[in-house]
């Protein structure tokens, strides 16, 4: 804390000093703000207690420490006046008795006292008052200063609106709320071929296009009414000389400082040349640049606006044509003929429509669609579609060549609140699949059942190549029983797809489409190996059995040049003997093999595995030429095992197939072969099977195809199947 001079050592109380002070600091804090810490607060006071103190214990009295302290308080922003009463007051009651006691009744302690009261007082008031003084010339000088910048700026905005306003290379106009024109400058002029003198005796109203004459004295209204502040719209005007100019227009509305409609500023600029090049560059884009025609984009906005536009009961059609054998005539004749082709097919088209107010568009190469508003049903439709078949069959003369054409047409017809435009198009784009796939020069309707199996086969398409990498395929196994004593002596491998959610599908669903991707060199290699795992675990628990596993290879099996390494492998990995393996392979797939396909035959023959031919019967048969392959089995096709029946003896219809099978057991014998009869169902078909001497039989009576557990489970004799075992 601050030193404090004692004249005599012991007159002036320091405790006494700090807590006056202390005091002094709160009720300054309690009246007012204080822009001083607490502990600020109290160290200035303690330093202007002190010196009061000291002003009365000089031996030559002064009231001018006190009038110091007063301007002081002033200076450091102490000014409230609750502090300036207590400051007094406590300086004539507490000051003596709390910081120089004794010293109260010391002759002349109250004049003094009362001294100090009235110099603090006024020190405090005529500082206040100087401040006050201070503080209004700063206002007025700020005022006056603000006045002239406020008029400098105000003269230097005028000065730049004015040379805006005439050098402007836009036009700017000031119209009344009335639109009278008031103002405008040269541009504004130039613009419409007016003078100015002429502009400001014309009403706005007078310049507009007819055809924007009422949106632009709305627009006014809008603006004058308080609905908008400003707006900006493109519309036309028309010229002295009475041509149309587009412009971009920019409407501001001034308004007096009561918000009542002053007048209104308008900014044009001429957009002519801009806007017919957007009318150019819109109808090349929503066009078909070789034949005129609307093109997809313009196809598709159409029919987005007529499916929003329409009622609850209109309807819409489409017809999706695409040229037959287009890509032949570019080929053939080259591609400047095909486009002309194109130019005279789209021109037909338009024409056979033109009086029913369809539109018709160019969706890309020799694509076409026609889209049928409204209509009483797919009659209208399919009348259309007729018409452009023969607008489109027609010869076409191009050139030198004379042109038979001819188109395939998709037909989607259907309530608007039914469909969407992706709906629509993709139904109108499978349909016309359809026609194409049925021949040249038809139709085809959409047909929502047949189109729920083709989504079906397509799934199944895309799932295939992630099932077999998911391991969601299984094998089972078909007996295949001797006929003699009826005991199993083979299993047929069948594979079927735990579907996630089809459940267990079988192969007539997926075989076919594997085939078509070429999924089925992948499949077949997988079932082979599984067959041989199952079929090794099988030898190795009942050796006695000699269970043969017979494994079917598809067209593409036979012909991959890799087959007998993949067989060979399969047989090494799982240490199958390969006399247990048995490979099947369609008629078709072996009827006229020459080349690699029979040298790999040979080669899986020399491996030791048996070769059997499935189906037999079915297609185009030549035992002749069975001579020059490597078989051990033929597999009679079901159809001839069907007709074997116990009906009556004496219709020879009932006898023919049996004939036929006796036969051809009997040359299967003569070259050696083992004969497998297929599709065997009763009791009676086997006896008839055994007596004609046929080797094994296949078939629901002797079980159907069942996981390898239960193959497992009737070799060791917990199951007894059913028929002649």
């Amino acid at each position: 804390m601050t030193a404090v001079p004692e004249p005599g050592g012991e007159q002036l109380s320091r405790a006494g000093a700090q807590a006056y002070a202390a005091g002094w600091a709160r009720e300054a804090r309690r009246v007012g703000f204080v822009p001083l810490s607490a502990d600020e607060t109290e160290r200035l006071l303690f330093v202007h207690t002190v010196r009061l103190a000291q002003a009365l214990l000089a031996e030559a009295f002064s009231a001018q420490p006190a009038e110091d302290v007063g301007r002081a308080l002033v200076e450091t922003h102490l000014t409230e006046p609750g502090l300036l009463d207590w400051s007094v007051t406590a300086l004539g009651e507490r000051l003596v008795a709390q910081v120089l006691p004794g010293h109260e009744a010391r002759p002349g302690t109250a004049d003094r006292v009362a001294a100090l009261q009235g110099a603090l007082a006024g020190g405090f008031a005529r500082a206040l008052r100087a401040r006050t003084f201070a503080q209004q010339e700063r206002i007025a000088r700020s005022a006056w200063q603000a006045r002239d910048s406020v008029e400098q700026a105000l003269r230097d905005s005028e000065a730049r609106f004015r040379a805006v306003f005439t050098g402007a290379a836009i036009g700017i106009g000031i119209a009344g709320v009335d639109g009278q024109i008031t103002d405008v400058n040269q541009s504004f002029a130039d613009m419409l071929g007016y003078s100015i003198e002429e502009l400001r005796q014309i009403n706005v109203a007078s310049l507009a296009h007819a055809e924007d004459a009422a949106g632009m004295w709305e627009l006014y209204q809008e603006l004058i009414e308080g609905k908008h502040d400003s707006a900006r719209v493109e519309k036309r005007y028309h010229r002295k000389d009475g041509s149309v100019v587009w412009t971009d227009l920019a409407v501001s509305l001034i308004r007096y400082d009561d918000g009542r409609p002053r007048f209104t500023v308008a900014m044009i600029e001429d957009i002519t040349e801009r806007y017919e090049l957007q009318q150019r560059l819109r109808f090349q884009a929503l066009h078909d640049p070789l034949t005129g025609l609307p093109n997809r984009t313009l196809f598709f906005e159409t029919l987005g606006q007529m499916l929003g536009d329409a009622g609850p009961d209109h309807r819409i059609g489409v017809c999706f044509l695409d040229l037959d054998g287009f890509k032949a005539v570019n080929d053939s004749l080259g591609h400047d003929l095909g486009d002309r082709l194109l130019v005279v097919i789209a021109r037909r088209l338009a024409e056979c429509v033109a009086g029913h107010g369809h539109l018709v568009a160019r969706m890309g190469g020799d694509e076409f669609v026609i889209l049928v508003d409204g209509g009483d049903g797919i009659d209208d439709a399919v009348g259309i579609a007729e018409m452009a078949l023969a607008a489109v069959s027609a010869p076409v003369h191009v050139g030198d060549q004379q042109l038979a054409v001819s188109v395939s047409i998709g037909i989607v017809e259907c309530p608007c609140a039914e469909t969407s435009a992706s709906e629509l198009m993709k139904a109108a784009d499978t349909t016309l699949y359809w026609a194409k796939a049925e021949g040249r020069g038809r139709w085809a309707v959409y047909d929502p059942e047949r189109s729920a199996r083709d989504i079906a086969r397509s799934a199944l398409v895309a799932g295939l190549p992630s099932a077999l990498d998911r391991g969601e395929f299984v094998v089972h196994y078909q007996p295949i029983v001797a006929l003699r004593d009826s005991s199993m002596v083979a299993v047929e491998a069948l594979v079927r797809w735990q579907h996630p959610e089809l459940g267990l599908v079988g192969p007539d669903r997926f075989i076919g489409l594997a085939e078509e991707t070429g999924l089925i060199v992948r499949l077949g290699e997988w079932v082979l190996r599984q067959a041989c795992r199952d079929a090794e675990a099988w030898h190795r628990e009942f050796p006695e059995a000699n269970l043969v596993v017979s494994v079917n290879l598809a067209a593409r099996q036979v012909n991959d040049p890799g087959i007998v390494d993949t067989v060979a492998s399969a047989l090494s990995r799982t240490r199958l003997p390969a006399g247990l393996l048995q490979l099947e392979l369609t008629e078709s797939a072996v009827m006229g093999t020459t080349g690699e396909p029979l040298r790999s035959l040979r080669q899986l023959a020399d491996l030791g595995v048996r070769l059997a031919i499935d189906d037999f019967g079915t297609g185009y048969s030549n035992l002749a030429y069975l001579r020059r392959l490597p078989i051990h089995c033929l597999k009679l096709a079901g159809p001839f095992v069907e007709g074997i029946r116990v009906d009556d003896p004496l219709d020879p219809a009932d006898h023919r197939d049996e004939r036929i099978v006796d036969a051809l057991v009997r040359l299967a014998h003569a070259l050696e072969l083992w004969v497998t009869a297929e599709a065997v169902e009763t009791q009676e078909q086997a006896e008839r099977l055994r007596a004609l001497h046929c080797d094994t039989g296949q078939g629901c009576w002797f079980g159907g195809p069942a996981p390898a557990e239960v193959i497992t489970a009737r070799l060791r004799g917990d199951d007894s199947p059913g028929g002649l075992a």
